[in-house]
């Protein structure tokens, strides 16, 4: 297998993919850290301080590659066996999502939140126990490593690569590569949250504070979105909306008392994002893949989950449609659409 182009979906779409959820945990977790710690008032070298800098996010890579290695392993080695249900996930990104909130409210400070730090178990950091770098760096790590359990869409992707491998250790590589491509970026925002925390009291550190709240309401969003919540952001706008455009019915067509609704996909986007379809006919659902790339190609419905290819068809049977409506995701809930049933 070559690894170059799973390195390149890494470098130019898994980091900043994963980074809408996975970033949230880690910059929150940074700028409270560092908060909590004091800031440092007197001159060190700019190398030593370089590496203070780096080391929580060092921590957090080097967590992520080896839990993610592991899972690439047991991919490789297991095929299907080894799966998180769509549920599970839509759960974790919604705990995700407020978890993320939480640590923004904490660094606004806002009352009875400004006190909430994540620090390790006093006893694990006897690992640690003489070495601030090594301190810093640990609490990352282990939410590195847990960051197995939030997958992002273009994740999921390369997940199903390594189950395709059809060898662990091939499948430990394609993950360990994929987390190397995405380290850049989550490097960029480690290293932005570090310096940011050491404003805590000024004007930067409220900037960065109202960042790490939108980061974590837009994971939230996206779980709800999942899970299908009249709250969730696309539901909302759908009442608050006064522009009622009618929905696409070029997109279904019956055959022999059976419906094919078919709906593309491209990066970014499903098109039509709106479909009226008839109730009571058998119905197979067509997803076309134009080049899709991203999210898009780990599609959600009603639970099911189907990793697209970039290009071609994927048939999915829904059975005999009941009035209603039958919504439809990409896996993190960033690009959704609905099929309205009458």
């Amino acid at each position: 297998m070559n690894l170059l182009p799973v390195l390149a979906t890494g470098l130019f779409a898994g980091g900043v993919s994963c980074a809408a959820v996975q970033g949230g945990l880690l910059t929150a977790m940074i700028t409270r850290q560092r908060a909590a710690a004091g800031e440092e008032t007197s001159p060190r070298d700019w190398r030593v301080q370089l590496g203070d800098d780096l080391a929580p996010v060092g921590g957090f890579l080097a967590g992520k590659l080896v839990s993610h290695t592991l899972l690439g392993a047991l991919l490789g080695a297991l095929g299907s066996v080894v799966e998180i249900s769509v549920g599970v996930r839509t759960w974790l990104q919604i705990g995700a999502g407020l978890l993320v909130v939480v640590f923004g409210l904490a660094q606004l400070g806002v009352p009875g939140f400004r006190r909430i730090v994540i620090e390790p178990p006093i006893s694990w950091m006897k690992i640690v126990r003489s070495r601030a770098r090594s301190q810093s760096a640990f609490a990352p790590a282990v939410l590195g490593f847990v960051t197995v359990l939030i997958p992002c869409g273009v994740t999921l992707s390369v997940e199903a690569l390594a189950l395709t491998s059809g060898s662990a250790l091939m499948g430990a590589a394609t993950m360990a590569v994929f987390v190397l491509g995405t380290a850049p970026l989550f490097a960029i925002l480690g290293y932005a949250a570090r310096k940011a925390a050491t404003a805590w009291k000024g004007r930067l550190g409220v900037v960065t504070g109202l960042v790490v709240v939108v980061m974590g309401l837009y994971t939230l969003n996206g779980g709800l979105e999942l899970a299908g919540a009249p709250f969730s952001a696309s539901r909302i706008a759908e009442a608050a909306s006064s522009d009622d455009a009618p929905a696409d019915t070029t997109a279904v067509s019956v055959v022999d008392g059976k419906q094919t609704v078919v709906i593309t996909a491209r990066t970014g986007a499903y098109s039509p994002d709106n479909v009226r379809a008839q109730s009571g006919l058998p119905t197979t659902l067509v997803v076309k893949s134009d080049k899709a790339e991203g999210c898009v190609r780990s599609f959600v419905v009603r639970d099911q989950e189907k990793i697209l290819p970039v290009t071609g068809e994927t048939r999915i049977e829904l059975g005999v449609l009941q009035p209603g409506r039958l919504d439809y995701a990409c896996s993190m809930g960033m690009y959704t659409g609905v099929i309205t049933v009458a």
